[in-house]
């Protein structure tokens, strides 16, 4: 899909001091740029493309439809499925008629998407397809307050016949109506609509319990969108591939708010399993991926390497290692770049790229050294939904792989009772600061105090370089029973640079030494095995192979080689599944929920910490159909180091 790249500089931002909210920002683009592009979607291989004058058509539709159906200011429209054209004409067409809107993960299961409903009080929901109007309609009476549902795919829709169910065009066609029998309808209540009203309610990550919801305001929302953009310009007519999940504030930035400003190209691709090839066909400009997709990628390089002749793999270490010693000089290496990195740049989609972004979760170094060595100018952000998202980020001159970067021109950032140092709690604020948590006013309270967000995470400021270092949660920092400090964030992403190790958990909160939970990536591993012609069923039989623990135990050596002696690990074992939202175990944004996982886990954690060599498994596993599986196995656990290795108590001391 070859196009001419876009060679503006100077970045033409409309007047959101003027144009407060998302319908008020449409209609001025509409109006001013009715035949640029500023959406594309993959559909049956084919990309199709919508306009500003497309765009408008259909949040018009939508947003008449709504009311045709009984939707009126103050209600709450909710958004499940993927990432689709239509998720995003049905938020903008909720705030147009003075409803809220709440994005929904498409992977809920039926108890976390009924929580969500009852909670924010869903009148009306647009859903993708069949699959997630089943999850609706399953719960019954759970979502009561729930009038309508809107479905985007009619296939497999005939055979329903629940009332509330409507399909788009069915709802387009309403909208219709409405606006030919009441002309200047849509105008009247776009203009009726305030910077200062609450448009998004939007989950918080959750990692300690339910999500609550942030009540976000457009005007500010946008400010805060700006600031960002002056951090780091976009022009009309750059590419973005929207991957992440649209509930999830960043992609509400980018998709959303940064659009409507910027005008850039958002480009939905056609399903989850063809998301590099669909991004390598667009070639985008800008990206935004979690720290999770880029390690995948870096996993599956190194991977295919593994499948490749003994030259090219020569050539591949020959080309990281000058690549990485140029990186530590501050250049790039030509030779490097000829010999590598401009095919692997090609191959994923890279080689356009003038902004790369990684957030909501940390990073390891060893990750974002590498890409840096590839010519990906990645950026590491940070922030919170309370805070309409990142508020800092690295410059493009000035990049740092262990910090999140300086604050955006009007945001800020503080540390609170730092110790000897400096590290203590990050509080922020930014533009877009958050009016309160929906119907939780002690919440609120307690995490936004005389306009600062209290975040809950341990960090400090590089005295050297004024970036912000977040470390982890404050509450995740630990010491062992014998006084050492750890955390555990910053191990765990260490092990995760390698290929074979999906997610890791580190024990060691106030017991004698560090152990690591660890579960293989699966797609990685099993082609190693097959390669070594190890027989193997499925990933719990995989996981206890002596091969795949003598193959891990390597892995977790080298990363022992990189810690302080007091701060290795040693002990771990394999575990039998992979952790997994659905169990409660990872947040939606794949954040360790560590309360979770020690609770469920229980009986591993004091078998690695009571010597036993391993333990015996009888669990039962809830897939996202809602099915159950017993896995009956034994789990082996792995000593690296002596448990009363000496060496612990003299870094202790």
């Amino acid at each position: 899909m070859a196009r001419k790249r876009n060679q503006k500089t100077t970045p033409d931002y409309a007047d959101i001091g003027r144009f407060d909210t998302f319908p008020k920002l449409l209609a001025y683009n509409a109006r001013t740029y009715p035949t640029e592009v500023v959406m594309r979607e993959k559909d049956f291989g084919i990309w199709n493309a919508f306009t500003f004058a497309d765009y408008q058509r259909k949040v018009r539709q939508y947003a008449l439809g709504l009311r045709a159906l009984g939707i009126q200011r103050g209600d709450c429209v909710g958004l499940l499925g993927a990432n689709r054209p239509e998720w995003v004409w049905g938020e903008v067409a909720a705030h147009a008629i003075g409803a809220t809107s709440l994005g929904i993960y498409k992977d809920v299961l039926g108890e976390e998407a009924a929580y969500l409903i009852q909670y924010a009080e869903i009148t009306a929901i647009i859903c993708e397809d069949e699959e997630q109007v089943d999850k609706l309609l399953e719960l019954g009476d759970d979502i009561a307050s729930v009038r309508v549902i809107v479905y985007c795919d009619p296939r497999g829709m005939r055979k329903y016949d629940d009332p509330r169910l409507i399909s788009e065009e069915d709802l387009c066609a309403r909208g219709d109506a409405l606006d030919q029998a009441e002309p200047g309808l849509y105008e009247a209540e776009v203009e009726k609509g305030q910077g200062d009203d609450v448009t998004i309610l939007c989950t918080t990550s959750g990692t300690t319990s339910k999500p609550k919801l942030a009540m976000l305001q457009s005007a500010p929302f946008l400010r805060h969108c700006l600031d960002y953009l002056h951090a780091d310009p976009k022009c009309p007519g750059d590419d973005y591939v929207s991957v992440l999940p649209l509930p999830w504030i960043m992609e509400q930035v980018y998709v959303v708010g940064q659009q409507l400003i910027a005008r850039n190209v958002v480009n939905f691709v056609e399903d989850e399993e063809t998301t590099m090839a669909d991004l390598r066909e667009i070639g985008p400009t800008f990206v935004l991926l979690a720290p999770r997709v880029w390690e995948s990628i870096a996993a599956e390089i190194r991977a295919r390497m593994m499948d490749s002749t003994p030259f090219k793999r020569f050539m591949y270490d020959l080309g990281t290692k000058i690549g990485l010693k140029a990186l530590e000089q501050k250049r790039r290496s030509w030779f490097a770049d000829a010999i590598l990195f401009r095919a692997l740049r090609d191959r994923y989609g890279f080689s356009f790229l003038t902004s790369a972004a990684t957030g909501g979760a940390a990073m390891g170094p060893e990750t974002f050294k590498f890409f840096h060595a590839m010519g990906v100018p990645l950026k590491q952000i940070y922030g919170q939904t309370e805070l309409s998202g990142a508020y800092t980020i690295h410059r493009s001159d000035d990049i740092d792989p262990e910090t999140v970067g300086i604050a955006f021109d009007q945001a800020e950032v503080r540390i609170d009772r730092p110790d000897e140092q400096g590290v203590g709690e990050i509080v922020g604020r930014s533009q877009g600061m958050f009016l309160g948590y929906y119907r939780n006013e002690d919440a609120t309270n307690a995490d936004k105090r005389d306009g600062w967000m209290y975040t809950g995470d341990a960090g400090y400021i590089d005295k050297r370089t004024g970036h912000l270092v977040v470390i982890d949660r404050v509450k995740d920092l630990a010491n062992t029973s014998t006084g050492v400090r750890f955390s555990p964030q910053y191990i765990e992403n260490k092990l995760k640079f390698s290929p074979f190790i999906a997610e890791a958990v580190i024990l060691g909160r106030d017991l004698p030494y560090l152990a690591a939970m660890i579960c293989i990536r699966w797609s990685i591993v099993s082609k190693w095995a097959e390669q070594k012609n190890i027989a193997f069923t499925n990933y719990t039989n995989l996981s206890a192979r002596p091969e795949v623990y003598a193959l891990l135990r390597d892995e977790v050596e080298r990363v022992n080689e990189t810690l302080p002696e007091a701060q290795r690990i040693r002990k771990f074992l394999l575990l039998y599944k992979e952790l997994d939202p659905d169990d409660g175990e990872l947040t939606r944004t794949r954040k360790v929920r560590r309360g979770v996982i020690a609770e469920r886990y229980a009986r591993e954690i004091e078998a690695i910490y009571a010597d036993r060599d391993a333990i015996d498994v009888d669990t039962t596993i809830t897939f996202q159909d809602g099915s159950t599986a017993r896995i009956q196995t034994q789990l082996r656990v792995e000593t690296l180091l002596p448990p009363d290795d000496p060496t612990t108590r003299q870094a202790a001391e």
